[in-house]
């Protein structure tokens, strides 16, 4: 029944949370328990999605723009950092790896909705799909990079930083329509991604612990580490994906980082490399 649309898994979602436990402790036990195991099946079925081999294409996303600034320093946009980033990375890999097809979901300032970024992946077939963001947090000391793949979270930080991302989708005319019933507030939907794990979460992890490691290693930024977060375009993406938050705008000193073309450049060429490490790993399996 993976054609079932999201509206109707959330149906049948809530059925089964009636009948069985609470939400909290959902999360707790759903590794263990053998209903939830049993509507993985049914809902989803991994041979549908098979794991590719070779990376010709990628697909290169930079969070946000147009209406959407996403999340703002006091000197600067997501939209516009992500951009940035985003070209720099394409060029590397354009100029050293002819061979590899880079699509980029934006090349300019426009507005996207969320759900055309992880289409554009899906309809080019790319085989990696690389979301570029840059995070902020309350408490402007908070630093560091932090690189996600698709997964339903119990920590509450990585679960906020997935609500901030995935709320753009309101932006959208018709957003109950458009996101098959899926609310980017309600638990249920999460729960329902936690269902959606597929072939590709382990390359999905081998690439983003490559970013982390060009991070720390290479460019000496602080590393907060790989994460799972339930993020729309991740779990949308019918290939490996990442989503990089590339450090904390509401950090002053990040921000300077993230803002100089130096800086944009280290990132890029940190996620290049990651990139380069990653392509070699997965085509030497062949």
């Amino acid at each position: 029944m993976s054609g079932l649309a999201f509206s109707e898994k959330i149906t049948i979602l809530r059925k089964v949370i009636a009948k069985h436990i609470a939400y909290d402790s959902v999360l707790r036990n759903i590794q263990f328990s053998m209903g939830w195991i049993a509507i993985t099946l049914l809902l989803f079925s991994a041979s549908d999605r098979k794991v590719r081999l070779t990376v010709d294409t990628i697909v290169i996303d930079a969070g946000h723009g147009g209406k959407d600034p996403g999340t703002m320093g006091k000197n600067s946009k997501e939209k516009d950092v992500a951009l940035k980033i985003a070209l720099k990375l394409g060029a590397y890999i354009e100029k050293n790896i002819p061979d590899v097809k880079v699509i980029y979901t934006r090349k300019t300032d426009r507005y996207l909705e969320i759900d055309e970024r992880p289409r554009i992946a899906n309809q080019n077939k790319a085989d990696l799909f690389i979301c570029i963001h840059a995070n902020a947090n309350p408490n402007v000391k908070v630093f560091g990079t932090e690189t996600y793949v698709m997964g339903l979270t119990k920590e509450g930080k990585n679960f906020d930083v997935a609500k901030r991302e995935n709320a753009v989708m309101l932006l959208d005319e018709n957003y109950k329509e458009r996101y098959e019933g899926f609310d980017p507030n309600s638990p249920e939907s999460y729960i329902l991604f936690s269902l959606s794990q597929n072939a590709f979460l382990e390359n999905s992890l081998s690439f983003a612990d490559k970013i982390e490691g060009q991070f720390k290693n290479r460019v000496g930024r602080s590393s907060r580490g790989v994460k799972q977060g339930p993020f729309w375009v991740l779990w949308s993406t019918a290939m490996p994906s990442v989503l990089i938050e590339t450090g904390f705008l509401s950090n002053e000193k990040e921000e300077a980082f993230l803002l100089s073309d130096q800086g944009q450049d280290l990132m890029a060429s940190g996620i290049y490399r990651a990139f380069r490490e990653y392509k070699v790993q997965m085509e030497s399996i062949n």
